[in-house]
């Protein structure tokens, strides 16, 4: 008899029937692809993943845990032998690399190594298996590749159909998990609670919720009726039909709430869930208690790397897991990167969240951030989500990143599908601060400056200058200061935060000087703001972090552009300038959605090809020969943040030294430390960290056991309570390191 896993029993009599376990997963497959159009091929997948379980060399691995067998790549072998005609080819191929990829990820076509689809089906010989698989499996691959037809027609075929692939994959992954999990669970008396309810089941319930909260809002003030004028425009186009939308309202309009308040209308329409997209994690938990303080808890699931504590019930560490991996709760709020990547993904663990995310609706907060490397790969995944996948997707933005097919070839078909009412006209009511073009300022101007302004905001390119800047206005004696760049860990990052809007809200001295990090989606309020020269998307967003609540008059709250002689922005910055500074003279208002129209069709005209640098759209090819699907080194190219820095950990409190302590427990795998130390991580140069370990002042822990990811400081000397890391005082000893 063939077993997919084994149990406890030396009789056998616990242990899983292969045959079960094919037919186990195939159901489960088949149900979650019928719920998305690929019922068909996801459960003929599921049929066969576990085909070469059927080699007798693994069972001798059950029994006495031999040499590894692979066991991935009989079902592969097994279709293209029993397809005789060209659809059932085509349909053998798309189904290969799914069922390749159920443990190692999904494979390339072709290429170097024995790791392709081609080299390992054709070093195959189905002769190896017991032959009773052809009657205990019964398949045929004819009339499949209908449904991955349905969804991929037109000029993006090559690349609808490896989105196709990647569902199809999700699905079986899914389904293998599951009923390999649910083996177990019975096998060990174990049952757990991971069923979240459905976004349909409780819709109602959250509208009530919902239409509760905005009532209990203030509603007096021009500003707030302006927020409930864009809410009630805003809801109105739920009734249009699922597709991509936009929503540009200027910061303070009210846009997280509205793009929910659209969501749940619009679900009417038989979405499955609600998918909210943020570029960074230092926004995520403040749009996460939004969302729980309207909706409720046990309804958003928060899916960032921040998350996992390891230090859970073995049973609640299960359910946040799988709930990370298949994105099954109604409502997710997650990263850009975690998004995007999950979309181009090949590893298994990281594409079973895929099937989920079709019939959702994905809201893009601050959708102009989206990598310009990967706008166009991101573009595609985007359009392909909604025209066969039933997603609507909404780029939420005050600075609309203009992707329309009349700027950006290749583009969205958006034409008719804005959600905010006159964006033009709601930017003049709303407009809260005034922009000024002031030229050279020195550091010295600078600190000046806010030695003048009892709270202000001074964001500038980069760390380094950021540093010389409030070391500058230490040594002036300036009281407030707080720096706020990624030399502070994430943790220590939202508690300054915090405090900053505690001192803003009381009146206090507040005086921060920050990177770009602090502009997108930060809900702070200042009444001056000075911002280093960069693109006009950032001095827009930089403008939103002035006079925020609307509390002073425009024309009082001043952003002053500078810029700063000293310091030369980065290559991609300084390309942003000249796009802004051409745009000057055509435009009276830089503010305006015209403006911002025309700088983005500038960028498009000037960067062209660079819009997918690494030519990732069109490397999904159909040849003579078959598909070339390069998914494994897609996978790998396709990296949304590329600093080429590196990590280190910093023990910043007792729960990452408590991490850190268990680091030599082998049993606890190093994703889960990875996760739950991330919020700890501040990434420095290469070189910068090989002197910190050269020089002892950082470590790798348990280097025996899992390498040199986890590079941790031995002590928090190096790293300032207020200005955080300081990586260039590697070679400085503190004094008492010299006694003895």
């Amino acid at each position: 008899m063939a077993w997919a896993h084994s149990g406890k029993n030396e009789d056998r009599s616990d242990w899983q029937r292969l045959v079960a376990h094919l037919e186990g997963v195939r159901d489960l497959a088949f149900e979650s692809g019928t719920c998305i159009g690929v019922g068909a091929p996801a459960g003929l997948a599921g049929l066969l993943h576990d085909l070469g379980k059927y080699d007798p060399a693994f069972l001798a691995r059950l029994h006495d845990g031999s040499e590894r067998v692979d066991h991935s790549t009989a079902g592969a072998a097994a279709l293209r032998e029993a397809a005789k005609t060209a659809e059932a080819c085509a349909a053998a191929e798309l189904l290969a690399y799914a069922i390749l990829g159920h443990h190692a990820g999904l494979p390339d076509r072709r290429g170097v190594g024995g790791g392709t689809l081609d080299a390992r089906i054709k070093g195959f010989d189905l002769s190896r298996l017991d032959p009773k698989w052809r009657s205990e499996v019964p398949f045929n691959p004819e009339g499949v590749m209908g449904d991955f037809m349905a969804r991929a027609k037109g000029p993006y075929l090559s690349f609808d159909l490896s989105v196709a692939t990647r569902m199809v994959f999700s699905c079986l992954i899914d389904a293998d998990r599951k009923d390999t999990a649910d083996f177990y669970a019975r096998l060990d008396g174990r049952t757990f609670d991971q069923a979240w309810p459905g976004l349909q089941d409780i819709r109602q319930t959250l509208l009530d919720r919902f239409d509760a909260h905005i009532a209990a809002l203030p509603g007096n003030g021009e500003v707030n009726r302006l927020r409930r004028d864009i809410l009630g425009h805003v809801r109105a186009g739920a009734a249009m039909p699922p597709g991509l939308f936009t929503l540009t309202v200027p910061t303070g309009g009210g846009k997280t709430l509205a793009s929910l308040g659209f969501a749940l209308d619009h679900a009417a329409q038989g979405h499955r869930r609600i998918i909210y997209a943020i570029p960074f994690t230092s926004v995520i938990e403040q749009t996460a208690k939004t969302f729980r303080d309207v909706l409720g808890d046990g309804i958003v699931l928060e899916h960032h790397s921040a998350i996992d504590d390891v230090n859970a019930h073995p049973e609640q560490r299960e359910k946040l897991r799988l709930a990370m991996e298949d994105w099954a709760a109604p409502v997710v709020i997650t990263t850009n990167v975690q998004l995007f990547e999950s979309l181009f993904a090949a590893r298994p663990s990281r594409a079973r969240k895929l099937h989920n995310i079709a019939g959702g609706i994905i809201i893009l907060d601050e959708a102009q951030t989206i990598p310009r490397p990967l706008l166009k790969p991101c573009v595609r995944m985007l359009d392909a989500l909604a025209r066969h996948w039933k997603c609507s997707i909404v780029l939420c933005t005050a600075t609309q990143p203009a992707l329309g097919t009349d700027i950006l070839k290749d583009g969205l078909d958006l034409a008719g599908r804005e959600l905010a009412p006159d964006p033009s006209g709601m930017t003049r009511r709303l407009r809260r601060a005034t922009i000024r073009w002031a030229g050279a300022m020195d550091d010295a101007a600078l600190v000046a400056a806010l030695r003048d302004t009892r709270q202000g905001l001074v964001i500038v390119n980069g760390r380094r200058h950021a540093l010389a800047l409030y070391r500058a206005a230490q040594e002036a004696g300036l009281d407030g200061l707080v720096h706020l760049t990624t030399r502070r860990c994430a943790l220590d990052r939202q508690a300054a935060l915090a405090e900053v809007r505690k001192m803003l809200e009381t009146g206090a001295p507040c005086r921060v000087i920050a990177t770009s990090l602090i502009e997108a989606g930060v809900d702070v309020d200042f009444p001056a703001v000075w911002r280093a020269k960069a693109g006009l998307d950032q001095v827009v967003q930089a403008a939103g972090r002035c006079n925020r609540e609307g509390k002073r008059e425009a024309k009082d709250s001043i952003v002053t552009v500078f810029d700063p002689p000293d310091w030369s922005p980065p290559a991609e910055v300084a390309g942003l300038i000249g796009d802004t500074e051409r745009m000057i003279g055509d435009h009276a208002d830089l503010q305006s959605p015209d403006a911002i129209r025309a700088y983005f069709e500038e960028i498009y005209w000037r960067i062209g090809d660079g819009l997918d640098r690494k030519q990732i759209f069109p490397r999904f090819e159909i040849t003579r020969h078959g598909t070339d699907f390069p998914f494994r080194t897609v996978a790998e190219d396709f990296q949304m943040i590329e600093s080429g820095m590196a990590p280190v950990i910093v023990p910043f409190d007792a729960f990452a030294e408590r991490q850190i302590s268990q680091l030599c427990v082998p049993c606890i795998p190093s994703g889960a430390f990875a996760r739950a130390l991330q919020p700890y991580v501040v990434q420095v140069p290469p070189r910068d960290r090989d002197r910190l370990i050269a020089n002892g002042r950082a470590v790798y822990e348990a280097q025996n056991l899992r390498g040199d990811q986890f590079a941790v400081l031995p002590d928090m000397r190096l790293y300032d309570s207020e200005a955080g890391l300081i990586w260039e005082e590697a070679d400085v000893l503190p004094g008492e390191d010299f006694i003895v």
